[in-house]
C-alpha cells in the first residue's frame, strides 16, 4: 500500500515525535472516494438550523483548492428564528471509528476562510439535537492540519462525559454568529499520541 500524501502531513504535523507509525493513525475519511461518501464508510451530509426552524443556508460537495481534493461546506449561517449553524456531518457509529478510545484526539485538514469553526462529537449518550462535545479551531485561507485531542472537547448541554467507545456522529460545524462559511475539508483522521 502507498502511502497517501495525508499521511505525510500527519508526519510533519505531529510535533515532538520523531515517527508516527501507521497504527497511530486512523483515516476517516481522505477524499480519495471523490463523491460525499468517506473512505471508512458512511456518507457526509449537510444539516442546517432549517432542522430547528432556522433560516440558515448551506451546500455540501466535493471541490479541488490549492490541487488538493475536498470536501467544501459553503452557506450563510443566519440567527433568525433562533438559528445559527450549518454543519457537515459524517455518522460513524458502523465503523471501526465508533470505538474512538484508543485514540487521543481528531486531526483535520482544513483550509478556510479565516473564521472560526468547531468539531462536534455526538455519542450515543447524546439524545436532544442541540447537544453534543464540542470544540473550536480556526480555519486560516491555506490548508493546515489541526490535531484536536479529545481533551479540549467540552460538553454542551450533557451533563455525561465524552465516552469514546460510543462515538456516533463527527461534525465540521459554522455556528453561533451570523457570517459566511467557506470551509474545505481535505481528510478526517483519529490520531493516538507515541510519548
Amino acid at each position: 500500500m502507498t502511502p497517501t500524501p495525508f499521511c505525510y502531513l500527519l508526519l510533519l504535523a505531529y510535533l515532538g515525535c520523531s515517527t508516527l507509525m501507521a497504527d497511530d493513525v486512523l483515516i476517516i475519511d481522505d477524499r480519495r472516494s471523490g463523491e460525499l461518501a468517506s473512505v471508512l464508510g458512511g456518507t457526509w451530509r449537510v444539516v442546517t438550523d432549517g432542522v430547528m426552524g432556522g433560516v440558515s443556508s448551506a451546500q455540501l460537495a466535493p471541490d479541488t483548492v490549492d490541487s488538493k481534493a475536498c470536501l467544501r461546506l459553503r452557506g450563510d449561517v443566519r440567527l433568525e428564528n433562533n438559528g445559527g449553524f450549518i454543519q457537515a456531518a459524517l455518522d460513524v457509529q458502523h465503523t471501526v471509528a465508533a470505538d474512538a478510545s484508543a485514540y487521543d484526539g481528531v486531526l483535520l485538514e482544513v483550509y478556510g476562510n479565516d473564521q472560526q469553526y468547531n468539531l462536534h462529537l455526538r455519542t450515543g449518550d447524546v439524545w436532544l439535537p442541540w447537544q453534543s462535545y464540542r470544540a473550536t479551531f480556526q480555519a486560516p485561507a491555506r490548508w493546515q492540519t489541526l490535531r484536536l485531542p479529545f481533551s479540549a472537547f467540552t460538553g454542551y448541554r450533557i451533563e455525561k462525559q465524552l465516552d469514546l467507545e460510543r462515538l456516533e456522529r463527527i461534525g465540521v460545524v459554522a455556528i453561533g454568529r451570523a457570517f459566511g462559511a467557506d470551509l474545505c475539508i481535505a481528510s478526517l483522521a483519529l490520531y493516538r499520541d507515541t510519548h
